[in-house]
């Protein structure tokens, strides 16, 4: 079937390519019985690249992203290359790809399926029906800033540093994805700095402040200190439709949030970068969880994050709501029939491997698509 749909897929490392193989079943299910055909490469990145070719990522599969109408990421790193090289770390393939197509805005959705949400650490009160989006700038910040090292102090004392620095239009860039989002869902956005003490949040507070009343007046905005927003996360998450935050406030916040819903297995992500003169933008997708070596290769992985990142590409790089609704209802009817991986097991549900839980999944898709 042809198709001008471009997916590189980047299982990576750990249980990375276990994952990453249900969502190529997936893929194919919905090439039989959907007639959704996407032309689809692999590569390597992470630790399985440096041992195939020394590097991280190679200059050919970042090529290959560039070209890509979106990018499957499953996930990378292990203690088997924790005495790799820091330039060449796994780590540092991932990171290439989002500096290297401008994957600003990161997507971090963390809902609470109503058959998990006794699964959460949390009372079932507080985060039933559990719908948030944090975006986190991904491509600035702390991470990226200059400079950054250690020294030796004219004393002997030695020192690390890192700085963290925003220019005026990463910030309203990143705020825009916020707004826009905030419209297609509750209109509210919550802007998370520590204007308090840092003058970085100051200035972020201030350019968002601005972007509002120019561009999205009719966006209820509220300002909120890192610190207050990581609690209130845990007191009261539904309070909360879409925050947007720096990278380094981004990287914690989402994973506060993403346990809210009990399991890391279960969050999907988008990195995303600014639409072309098509509106078409570069795009990464991968699950929050890790590589999880400990369980690599033992079918013990939950591949919904997975799956749902799958979905967010539908979504967000294609425009195919009706097929990303019937990844992610397949889904929660699975988890609403009692199917579990080891991850999110509870009282009175079964147990299954990667691949079964796979097999269920896409059998509910078959029944709801009659």
């Amino acid at each position: 079937m042809a198709t001008n749909r471009k997916i590189l897929m980047l299982p990576g490392d750990g249980i990375g390519p276990e994952v990453m193989h249900e969502v190529k079943r997936m893929i194919d299910w919905m090439r039989d019985y959907r007639g959704t055909a996407f032309e689809v490469q692999e590569g390597l990145c992470g630790g399985a690249a440096y041992d195939a070719h020394g590097t991280s990522l190679t200059e050919e599969t970042m090529a290959d992203a560039q070209a890509a109408d979106a990018v499957l990421f499953g996930s990378v790193g292990g203690p088997k290359w924790d005495n790799v090289e820091r330039e060449q770390r796994p780590e540092a393939g991932l990171l290439r790809l989002r500096k290297e197509m401008d994957l600003f805005a990161n997507l971090r959705p963390a809902t609470v399926f109503d058959a998990l949400a006794d699964a959460s650490t949390l009372k079932p009160e507080v985060v039933t029906g559990l719908d948030l989006m944090i975006v986190r700038e991904l491509t600035a910040g702390i991470y990226f800033g200059e400079p950054r090292g250690t020294d030796t102090l004219p004393d002997g004392t030695r020192r690390g540093f890192d700085t963290d620095v925003y220019t005026e239009p990463e910030i309203q860039r990143v705020a825009r994805v916020g707004f826009e989002l905030a419209r297609k869902r509750n209109n509210k956005l919550h802007s998370v700095e520590k204007a308090n003490v840092m003058e970085l949040g100051v200035f972020w507070r201030e350019v968002v402040t601005e972007l509002h009343k120019a561009e999205y007046p009719d966006v209820e905005l509220h300002h909120m200190y890192a610190d207050n927003c990581a609690m209130q996360l845990v007191r009261y998450p539904k309070q909360f439709d879409v925050i947007v935050t720096s990278n380094l406030f981004g990287d914690i916040l989402s994973d506060c949030a993403a346990m809210l819903t009990g399991s890391l297995g279960m969050l999907p992500s988008a990195s995303l970068g600014l639409p072309d003169e098509n509106g078409q933008r570069k795009a990464l997708y991968e699950p929050v969880h890790g590589s999880a070596p400990d369980i690599a290769g033992k079918r013990q992985a939950n591949p919904v994050a997975m799956m749902l990142s799958y979905a967010m590409m539908l979504r967000y790089s294609f425009d195919m709501d009706d097929d990303a609704n019937l990844v992610e209802q397949a889904i929660k009817n699975v988890l609403g029939g009692g199917l579990r991986t080891a991850d999110i097991m509870q009282a009175k549900t079964a147990k299954v491997s990667t691949d079964v839980m796979g097999d269920a999944i896409l059998r509910e898709m078959g029944k709801l698509n009659r």
